[in-house]
């Protein structure tokens, strides 16, 4: 692979594509800062370990409304969106200067809240812009790279989020946070894009809002994929929910734990950076097919009572979760009219996120009744089934150019 064809080098040279990813690095580096700040925050006022638990929950739980939140990304352009918005939580952001005391906790999770809901509606207008502002076929390159991306920020912006937090407090993060929002909003600013404004809604919010999960559904090259994304990311829960038994059954501390995210992280990162080359080598299909088959691997390995093997199967959980989160949204951006992808796009991320939640919630109830030895070898054949439709590739599945709305439409 020459040096011209590497993802990191076709997406930079992309001025678009360029400043959209800068967007995402600043504005996911504050986030992430503040997901587990806020927990440290919570307990350290109100002594509560499930309040502090709900901090995450609370930036989460409007996923649950994707479909209905991504229509608003469809009702007007994106870009000015963007920018409104970052604006919207950066102010947003300075209300929890006010968070002192256990009784003004609710204002933190107020703001969280609304922060996730705001949150979705950026994804859904983030991956209508990419489509428009960034060559069709730097797609799959550029949304490796945004998960690389997100990735890094997880491994480094958490401790950079509870250091400052122990030395200055809560506000002091939420200013980074508000600040980083500050930063994308002039990055998205220069985004040169052009964009004409979207036309009267001809049905009612109820139709609008369901066209999305029906396109999906109709759709032959895209609901294989974001089923299959579902399903292995229920599965990926189901999983995770093991990690505290895997560690005990090693017989290390719960501590042992952070060495394991660390690994997945790294491997996140490195199929990101590999995974442009990848999709046109394998189509969205195969590529996320393969994927599968290694995150089924590596929950299998998670089984051995090795720390060699549990260690290597958080590489292999790392590279291989990705893959289908990558191809399915390549896919939908590709594959989806413009008028639609704002709610499309946000309903296949609730129906490949969203799964997350209750397979932690299963999972949890579960390794207190079964072995984890015996749950993980069954999870991973669940994988390695949830791959096999994804090789029966058809002809037109694999196709990589992007599509004109009225070939989109499968009516």
């Amino acid at each position: 692979m020459t040096t011209r064809n590497w993802s990191v080098v076709r997406v930079l040279r992309d001025r678009a594509a360029g400043l959209y990813l800068a967007g995402v690095v600043v504005s996911g580096f504050g986030t992430s800062a503040l997901w587990l700040a806020s927990g440290i925050w919570v307990k350290d006022l109100t002594g509560s370990d499930g309040l502090a638990a709900l901090c995450l929950f609370a930036m989460w739980a409007p996923s649950l409304a994707g479909p209905l939140l991504g229509t608003l990304a469809d009702r007007t352009r994106r870009k000015p969106l963007l920018i409104c918005t970052n604006i919207t939580l950066a102010a947003l952001l300075t209300a929890l200067f006010t968070v002192d005391s256990a009784d003004r906790v609710w204002i933190l999770f107020a703001v969280l809240f609304v922060y996730g809901a705001v949150g979705v509606v950026q994804d859904a207008a983030e991956s209508a812009l990419v489509a428009t502002a960034v060559d069709a076929s730097l797609l799959g390159d550029f949304n490796g790279l945004r998960m690389t991306a997100n990735e890094g920020m997880k491994l480094v912006a958490p401790s950079a989020g509870a250091g400052l937090y122990a030395a200055y407090g809560g506000p002091s993060v939420a200013l980074l946070d508000a600040v980083t929002f500050v930063l994308a909003t002039f990055l998205y600013a220069w985004l040169r894009v052009r964009e004409s404004a979207p036309p009267p809604p001809a049905t009612g919010l109820r139709a609008r809002t369901a066209e999305g999960a029906l396109f999906l559904w109709r759709h032959d090259r895209l609901r294989p994929l974001v089923l299959a994304g579902g399903t292995t990311m229920l599965l990926s829960g189901l999983s995770a929910a093991t990690l505290y038994a895997v560690v005990e059954g090693l017989g290390h501390s719960p501590t042992y734990a952070g060495p394991l995210y660390v690994l997945q992280g790294a491997g996140s990162v490195a199929v990101g950076l590999a995974s442009g080359p990848l999709l046109r080598r394998l189509g969205e299909r195969r590529f996320a097919a393969y994927g599968i088959v290694l995150t089924g691997a590596a929950t299998a390995l998670r089984a051995v009572p090795a720390d060699l093997a549990v260690l290597g199967s958080g590489v292999a959980a790392g590279m291989g979760l990705p893959c289908v989160l990558i191809a399915g949204l390549t896919a939908v951006q590709r594959e989806t009219p413009g008028e639609l992808l704002g709610r499309t796009a946000a309903t296949a991320n609730t129906l490949m996120f969203a799964p997350t939640a209750i397979g932690l919630a299963v999972g949890a109830a579960l390794v207190e009744l079964v072995d984890h030895r015996v749950l993980l070898p069954l999870y991973a054949l669940a994988l390695l089934l949830t791959a096999i439709p994804l090789f029966q590739r058809r002809a037109s599945a694999s196709r990589t150019a992007s599509r004109s709305p009225s070939d989109a439409n499968p009516a």
